[in-house]
């Protein structure tokens, strides 16, 4: 039985089975009982005014528990955050840049590192980029990028352009270690889709969140912190690292309590929490386990590889990267075009939701889709496909020729 039979009327506020949503590689539909959770929110909040605040740190706690689920780490000490940035900004607070100013990376980052790094290398800090392609010998070339004057290494598990698993991360975390240097790994593209644990990385920093496989929507991310965390005193520091001990007298100085709390920031709304608690609950009645997810992933991810491959377009025009086997890929399938963004218009306009970065058109399936609604989005990027062809000559693209016209056309199949 195709699992979105059983999903998709679960999604049906997202009306998922009525459009084709291949955005599932940057924000999936909610399932119905996300609404429930919010709702729980305001009920709280209403009867508890200023005092819901114990309850909603007991809904936080579920939603560590979700996220460790899905880290492999079922005692990790994760500091919540409403986004990636938020974290990543603690993070770098607390490393001592003075005594070793250079940061390591590569240019596959999601922009919350390219531009933050980018800033700050604009106000003196040695930021070393290295390409991130091939991700094959990524983790290889950060390793020996490191030396002693590095404070930290930050790098993808998953590069968010075009999926490709970074393997070789245990190695690199062995190589920050040796020099003393802190790891990074933003494993945002592998939660929910590609199963990732901290076997082999117990002393690196992970980022990420659930506003995209996981269906928690915003303000759920999360800094799991490692063992030797207690050691760092992040510069950028809320007023919730101290919460429990407002109530008596305040020592001199700034001190930090031990574990996530260290990493705290201040107010937030907890109303995504109370989403997110509710889907983790779904997820566990559904069976959405870390190796099931997988499973579906790489079915989907196939059968629109496969698709694709069956419309013979000439490859100046679009290609996908067929280095590899399917289990080095994350949950998208990402096509390469001088026309990706034309191409996502021209979906857009045929009814397929998608993206483009750059020069890659991204395709991102979920598990609520059927079948037959992934071989309609191919069956929509054939057409429009026909209509660049005729638009092009199918000659190769040259400066200027990547735009699309204002109004489209829908050529029959």
């Amino acid at each position: 039985m195709d699992q979105s039979a059983r999903l998709a009327p679960h999604y049906s506020r997202f009306r998922v089975s009525e459009r084709l949503l291949l955005t599932g590689h940057s924000h999936q539909a909610w399932p119905d009982v996300a609404l429930a959770g919010q709702i729980d929110a305001f009920l709280d909040a209403a009867r508890d005014a200023d005092d819901k605040w114990a309850g909603a740190f007991k809904v936080a706690d579920r939603v560590r528990d979700g996220l460790r689920g899905f880290l492999g780490d079922p005692h990790a000490e994760l500091a919540l955050g409403a986004s990636t940035h938020d974290l990543v900004l603690r993070f770098l607070s607390a490393l001592d840049l003075r005594r070793r100013p250079r940061l390591v990376t590569s240019d596959g980052e999601f922009h919350t590192l390219r531009r933050q790094l980018g800033r700050l290398a604009e106000e003196g800090v040695e930021v070393t980029v290295l390409p991130a392609r091939p991700a094959d010998t990524l983790a290889a070339r950060l390793s020996a990028a490191v030396d002693g004057r590095t404070a930290a290494v930050l790098v993808s598990a998953v590069l968010f352009e075009d999926a490709r698993i970074v393997p070789g991360l245990d190695a690199l975390a062995g190589a920050c270690l040796r020099h003393g240097a802190e790891l990074l790994v933003d494993a945002y593209h592998a939660l929910g889709v590609v199963p990732f644990g901290t076997a082999g990385i117990e002393e690196a920093w992970v980022v990420g969140g659930g506003y995209k496989y996981l269906q928690l929507g915003e303000g759920n991310c999360f800094l799991r912190l490692p063992g030797h965390a207690d050691r760092l005193r992040p510069v950028i520091t809320g007023w919730f690292a101290e919460f429990g001990e407002l109530s008596g007298e305040q020592p001199p100085g700034v001190a930090y309590p031990a574990g996530a709390q260290r990493f705290a920031g201040a107010t937030y709304d907890p109303t995504s929490h109370y989403r997110a608690a509710r889907v983790f609950d779904f997820f566990a009645e559904q069976g959405l386990t870390p190796r099931f997810l997988r499973g579906v992933s790489l079915r989907q991810v196939g059968l629109l590889a496969a698709r694709f491959d069956a419309l013979d377009v000439p490859e100046h025009l679009v290609s996908r990267d067929r280095t590899g086997r399917p289990e080095d890929f994350g949950g998208f399938l990402a096509l390469r075009s001088p026309y990706a963004e034309r191409l996502r218009a021209g979906l857009a306009a045929r009814g397929v939701q998608a993206d483009s970065r750059g020069d890659r058109l991204r395709l991102g399936p979920a598990p609520y889709l059927s079948d037959e609604q992934l071989e309609q989005a191919v069956e929509l990027l054939a057409e429009e496909l026909r209509d660049l062809v005729r638009a092009t000559g199918g000659r190769p693209a040259t400066a200027g020729t990547g735009s699309r016209p204002s109004a489209s056309r829908r050529v029959p199949a």
